[in-house]
Parts: C-alpha cells; sequence; structure tokens
C-alpha cells in the first residue's frame, strides 16, 4: 500500500493509502467533497557526511596517539568506510596521483604526478608564491678562509 498526501477543495488534509499509483483518489473523510493528490511534505532533519576525506586521517605515530590500539583501529574502519565509498562514488576519491612536491612554491597547491611543470610554477607564481633560490654550498676553501682570522 502507499501513502499520499490528499487536499479537498474546502481545505482539508489527510493521508490515506492506495493500493496502486492508478487507484482512484478517495473523498473527502470531514465533508465527502472531490480531492486532490499533493506533495508529501519533506522531512529535511539532517544531511548526510562522507566522513574525513583521505587528507583529513592521521599520517604520523602521534596522530594515532603513539599507536593507540584502539585508535588505530578506529581510523581502520573509517578508512574501510571511505574506500567502499568512494568504490561507489569515485568523484569523492578526488585527485589520487602522487604527489611530486609540496613545499615551497608548491604549499599551496602541489604539483602531482602528470601535472606540467612550467605550468605549475607559472600558476604558483602568479598567486603569489615567491620562489627562492638555493644558495651554493660553501666549499671546504670557503669555510677554512673564513675560521681563519
Amino acid at each position: 500500500m502507499i501513502l499520499y498526501d490528499f487536499a479537498c477543495q474546502n481545505g482539508h488534509h489527510f493521508e490515506a493509502g492506495l493500493a496502486t499509483m492508478a487507484s482512484a483518489n478517495p473523498p473527502c473523510p470531514r465533508c465527502g467533497a472531490e480531492t486532490s493528490r499533493r506533495p508529501s511534505r519533506l522531512n529535511i532533519g539532517g544531511r548526510a557526511s562522507a566522513g574525513p576525506s583521505r587528507e583529513q586521517m592521521p599520517r604520523s605515530w602521534n596522530a594515532v596517539r603513539q599507536g593507540d590500539r584502539e585508535t588505530i583501529a578506529h581510523w581502520h574502519r573509517v578508512a574501510e568506510r571511505r574506500e567502499a565509498l568512494e568504490e561507489r562514488y569515485p568523484e569523492l576519491a578526488g585527485d589520487r596521483r602522487p604527489i611530486l612536491a609540496h613545499e615551497g612554491i608548491f604549499s599551496g597547491r602541489p604539483l602531482r604526478a602528470g601535472d606540467d611543470i612550467a605550468t605549475a610554477v607559472t600558476s604558483a607564481i602568479a598567486e603569489g608564491a615567491t620562489p627562492h633560490s638555493h644558495h651554493p654550498a660553501p666549499t671546504r676553501g670557503d669555510i677554512n678562509m673564513k675560521a681563519t682570522p
């Protein structure tokens, strides 16, 4: 049996069950007037959560309380649920390519395998990142010269 919401021409509202979608609308139980089907009330009480992303999961020994068994078991269950969800909805998996660089000008947007390096550098500089240059390491002669008075 399918439940539907009905309203009559006199403004009475009620809910009734019908055997099929093609069944005739019942008369109003209060006044006997002809009725029409009404959209059911939506109950939007909460929202679905995909849970933490892979980037939000712990990545260090300290993040799992130095290997606490319960903490590790908890995050293992969370990771398994996330993996199952990503199998059903691949768009939630995000970019899974390995990260090649994540520091310096790439701290805001990591360089991933397959990215065009020239475009990534140009984009990072355009966003305000400043490239730094590495000064050559001092040679043995430089160290000795600085050490002598």
